[in-house]
């Protein structure tokens, strides 16, 4: 073994373990940890590569190489071409972040090392305030265990150890639309005092455009019934400010004290237009023509607070507290005209969200010989949300049984043990057992409902190294985890369909939607086993395989209701807990330099990962019977290239989501079509400090295509929709000084 690999190995804990986030670590023993007592911590920190191959528990790193290489604009952008790691919806219009094609709320997104807000975007936050990402395909006892296909770490910006400036102003183009950025950081230290500030500036200015087919067939006589095409215009612009600090104090006896505020406040205007042509239908189409206009407002103050206390004997005391405020104002008006251009239906809806939060929590870790770390945890939080929501249809106020204002209450207890042990140099073992409890309560004008759930998850992690040299190794995860209801799912307070007036009937395709306050907690057991090669100079080659066994699956269920917000049945949209579930899957990872296989190899470096995944549904009759929105396999094919003549490296990547259909229920089949992004970008490094980034995003601009059908006793009603993307070039400029 190289010499300096022992002194790496046992520093981890002390280094990347330290940093806010890090909820696993290498096993050290008591006496290493006296022996490292005065190494510098910045000065000892791991390569990313290196995290990941000392790490107990599976763990990928991605830090400033990678957020910075093709200058997005979104973190969602940076994380669909990591491995196992998709992004729903439109490209270039964010979405959902799905790791191993499991939908919102099977991932948990953190905030170093706290869960994410309620309500939280991807999308708020930019790439250069950003550390680094971490990414578990497996839960560990520390953050929770509400991470079913995995956990995403933000870690923000935290250089304290040098003074810099970095100076980042980019402009992008959208389809003939300019989308102005700039981005500011310092940082520096004075004795036992180091600080780093972050402020981001972004304004956008984007259009959409979707067109649909919605058709209709008895399904006895197999005749056409209805024919409708609607072509739907917008345009968005909307201003972002973010900003984020880390101040951090060196205090007496080896303890620290750092702060971290983050503030985040959007505001945004769209407008719309829409055309309905009915070719066909025995009834008059619901309109002719219509305009929308919506408003929004969000703002979130945020401050996260760490007090670090060593021990005798080499244990630590790691005190946290988070404490936030966040809200959000959103009006969105629509007119509806008939063929003759005459008003024919009108609708207003106003919220306004108010969300409060506190947490704190607690761990202590002790060294207990034998290359045994053993920590004990706990945390508390309470969330108080303030709703209010006012709907207008042809200004006749509706829901009014219901109230126009909400509350609701969240308090989460949780308690953890963990141990990591070294049985050997080339053995190491993760052990770790999480008790957490969520309780919520909700009140409106003329009800209340309350959901209680509680879980405990053992888990187990395990890596084995094949000699102390080699550069293989085995890891086995076994873990319980679970998903909890959103509050959203929770409250049985309905929105009504803005197209269909709450005094008449409407369609499958535009139903109410109400929450359901007796929903269960998701449960799942997973088995992860992976198999990784490091190769010389800081490549790695992976194969991983999956399972969850998912009990109590919540999923949407459409259908038609007694409600006592109408005169007439609706067609109502729920989630339902509708029985058990399995996926499974195989992740193939490659990322190394060209010239670590072929001698005088052009300096390429090369990455590439291919997900391939498969689910069942119990109680859905297939084919296709998957879990909702999950593709067949995704994958990503990525290069760089340094010119040796010329100071420019180019790069380019290539994402791939098959089409595919999923059952989502006996009624409801939902289908999408190829999905291809393809992405460059060229560096000009003009002096050492200063840059330029040239980038081209989305550059096919093929259009998305999405369809759902539903199925009643006598129709079958399909709905496509064709949305427009656009190609988004982009120049930044980069200075340090």
């Amino acid at each position: 073994m190289p010499p300096l690999l022992p002194l790496l190995i046992a520093a981890f804990p002390l280094t990347a373990g330290a940093a806010d986030g890090d909820t696993t670590s290498a096993p050290a023993t008591a006496k290493e940890t006296r022996t490292l007592a005065e190494v510098t911590v910045s000065a000892n920190r791991l390569s990313d590569t290196d995290q990941r191959r000392f790490a107990t528990a599976a763990k990928m790193v991605f830090g400033r190489e990678e957020l910075d290489r093709y200058g997005d604009s979104s973190l969602g952008d940076v994380l669909k071409r990591l491995p196992g790691v998709t992004l729903s919806g439109t490209p270039g219009r964010g979405g959902d972040i799905r790791m191993r094609g499991l939908g919102n709320g099977y991932t948990l997104i953190l905030i170093n090392g706290e869960p994410a807000p309620r309500g939280f975007s991807m999308d708020s936050i930019p790439p250069e305030q950003v550390e680094r990402i971490e990414v578990m395909r497996a839960p560990v006892a520390e953050p929770s265990t509400r991470a079913i296909a995995g956990t995403i770490n933000i870690i923000l910006r935290e250089d304290l150890a040098r003074r810099q400036n970095d100076f980042r102003p980019s402009l992008a183009l959208e389809n003939g639309r300019f989308q102005p950025s700039v981005s500011l950081q310092r940082s520096d230290s004075f004795d036992n005092f180091g600080y780093n500030l972050n402020a981001n500036l972004m304004h956008r200015n984007q259009e959409s455009q979707v067109d649909s087919l919605t058709s209709a067939r008895d399904r006895n006589s197999g005749a056409t019934t209805l024919l409708q095409q609607e072509q739907s215009r917008s345009r968005s612009e909307s201003d972002g400010l973010h900003l984020s600090s880390r101040l951090n104090w060196k205090l007496g006896g080896g303890d620290t004290l750092s702060l971290q505020p983050f503030f985040t406040q959007h505001r945004g205007v769209t407008t719309g237009d829409a055309v309905l042509n009915q070719s066909l239908g025995a009834t008059p189409a619901p309109y002719a023509s219509a305009h929308w206009r919506t408003d929004s407002d969000s703002s979130m103050l945020r401050l996260m607070g760490n007090w670090k206390h060593r021990l005798e004997g080499g244990g630590r005391l790691d005190i946290r507290f988070n404490g936030g405020l966040a809200s959000s104002d959103s009006s969105t008006s629509r007119r509806e005209y008939d063929d003759s251009g005459k008003l024919s239906h009108t609708s207003w809806r106003s919220t306004g969200i108010d969300d409060r939060s506190f947490s704190t929590s607690g761990k202590l870790t002790q060294p207990m010989g034998g290359n045994h770390n053993m920590a004990i945890g706990w945390e508390v939080e309470r969330g108080q949300r303030q709703e209010s929501a006012t709907t207008l249809q042809d200004e006749v106020l509706q829901l009014a049984t219901f109230g126009s204002e909400l509350e609701a209450s969240t308090r989460r207890f949780a308690a953890f043990a963990q141990d990591e042990w070294e049985v050997s140099p080339l053995w190491s073992l993760y052990g770790g057992l999480r008790w957490e409890t969520i309780r919520t309560r909700s009140t409106w004008a003329s009800g209340s409902a309350g959901n209680d759930s509680s879980v405990v998850s053992p888990l187990f992690h395990s890596v084995w190294r094949f000699t102390e040299e080699s550069k293989d190794q085995i890891r086995l995860g076994l873990t319980r985890s679970y998903k909890a209801p959103t509050l959203g799912q929770l409250v049985p307070r309905p929105t009504l369909s803005s197209t269909y007036p709450a005094s008449g009937a409407n369609t499958v395709d535009k139903a109410d939607s109400a929450g359901n306050p007796d929903l269960k907690p998701e449960l799942a057991w997973g088995l992860d086993l992976a198999l990784e090669h490091y190769l010389a100079q800081g490549g790695i080659l992976s194969a991983s395989l999956f399972q969850r066994n998912i009990d109590n699956l919540i999923r949407s269920v459409t259908s038609l209701q007694s409600v006592d917000w109408s005169p007439v049945q609706r067609w109502v949209t729920s989630p339902t807990n509708i029985g058990k579930a399995t996926t499974r899957g195989i992740e193939l990872e490659a990322k190394f330099r060209l010239a670590e296989f072929l001698e005088n190899a052009p300096p390429l470096d090369l990455r590439a990962n291919v997900s391939r995944f498969w689910s069942e549904v119990e109680g859905v009759m297939g084919p296709n019977n998957r879990l909702d929105q999950q593709p067949t396999y995704s994958a990503n094919l990525g290069a760089d290239y340094r010119l040796r003549s010329l100071p420019l490296t180019i790069g380019g990547n290539m994402n791939w989501i098959p089409a595919y259909t999923v059952q989502q229920s006996n009624t409801q089949i939902y289908t999408q079509s190829l999905k291809r992004v393809y992405d460059v970008y060229a560096i000009w490094r003009v002096q050492p400090d200063t840059q330029v980034r040239f980038s081209a995003a989305n550059l096919l601009q093929a259009d998305y295509d999405t369809g759902m059908t539903y199925l009643t006793s006598n129709t079958e009603r399909m709905v496509q929709s064709s949305t427009k993307t656009y190609r988004i070039l982009s120049a930044r400029l980069e200075i340090k000084f």
